[in-house]
């Protein structure tokens, strides 16, 4: 991987100039850096341009204001096929807590596969960092669930059948809402009202494990987002804050990233060690493309995970 960007800035120095000669050091690790940060949002630095061509463009049904930060907006899509209250599937896009968007971060494939399913299905946007904080990233999560919730009978949900997904730093924001009840708290909900979470390829569910383990060139991002006080640290862990009560069940999917393979079975063990019900699959992919992959690719049905999450969706539906 750490190859290919390499080719890749040597490409755009043979577009324009020689960059990578004439930049000095610091500046070409600094590039790098951005890259790499880039891709842990999905977007590649190019607003989603190297996601598969083939997959489908859906437009919403309706996109719609769960707060006034002009952030605080998400799409919804109607289950096809279906005249009694759906399911409803909730998406949280990556991009290290401080970039990415509904827009961007989120598969192409999802929205109409699990319409096709019979499921409504929303991807959301959420205040950034530095702008926010974490822990308001958390609250919009469940500000959004709420605001889908209230609008249950206007846009046919069953609202005893939801399920909050996110990717990346989505991922985090996903299984911290489903192990620190006070989010939905703050938002009027509970556990009650969550059926169950698909936290894919996060890393950070031990914040203080994942800045000792991650590596160098996301220490910045980390620090960003989770500062250095250590009790605030544990309290933004979801490994570290899921002893019970949790959400009833977990589904965590991840690729072979050493850090995020050893975030997700350290977060797994600690929700089985409360008697969560939790199931743990791994994909094929390495490094960065293997992590940006198992977002873009959900939802096709010839990429191995969407089979796993579609059986589990169908054991927490009922159908």
């Amino acid at each position: 991987m750490r190859k290919s960007l390499f080719l890749s800035l040597g490409a755009v120095a043979l577009i324009g100039t020689t960059i990578a000669q004439a930049a000095p050091g610091d500046r070409l690790r600094e590039r790098l850096k951005q890259r790499i940060e880039s891709r842990e949002g999905d977007t590649d630095g190019q607003g989603g341009a190297q996601r598969d061509a083939n997959a489908p463009r859906t437009r919403p049904d309706q996109t719609f204001a769960y707060g006034r930060d002009p952030l605080q907006q998400l799409d919804f899509y109607k289950a096809k096929g279906v005249s009694s209250p759906a399911p409803l599937v909730i998406f949280v896009h990556g991009g290290g807590w401080k970039r990415g968007s509904k827009d961007v971060a989120a598969s192409r494939y999802a929205p109409a596969h699990y319409t096709g399913l019979g499921y409504n299905y929303a991807s959301i946007d959420y205040r950034l960092v530095p702008a926010a904080t974490v822990e308001q990233q958390a609250a919009d999560v469940a500000l959004a669930v709420k605001a889908l919730i209230d609008r249950a009978r206007e846009l046919g949900i069953d609202r005893s059948k939801v399920v909050i997904m996110g990717h990346s730093a989505g991922a985090h924001l996903v299984a911290l809402v489903g192990t620190d009840e006070q989010y939905l708290r703050g938002a009027g909900l509970s556990f009650a009202d969550i059926d169950g979470l698909i936290p894919n390829d996060g890393a950070a569910y031990d914040v203080a494990a994942q800045m000792k383990d991650g590596g160098p060139m996301m220490q910045d991002t980390y620090l960003q987002a989770f500062g250095t006080d250590p009790a605030r640290q544990r309290a933004l862990s979801p490994t570290l804050q899921a002893a019970s009560p949790n959400a009833p069940s977990f589904l965590l999917i991840h690729v072979q990233r050493k850090d995020g393979a050893a975030q997700a079975k350290a977060l797994e063990a600690a929700l089985r060690q409360a008697g969560t019900k939790v199931e743990r699959r791994e994909f094929e992919g390495r490094g960065l493309q293997g992590h940006a992959e198992i977002n873009r690719q959900l939802g096709n049905p010839d990429y191995p995970a969407t089979p796993v999450v579609d059986a589990w969706l169908k054991g927490v539906f009922g159908r």
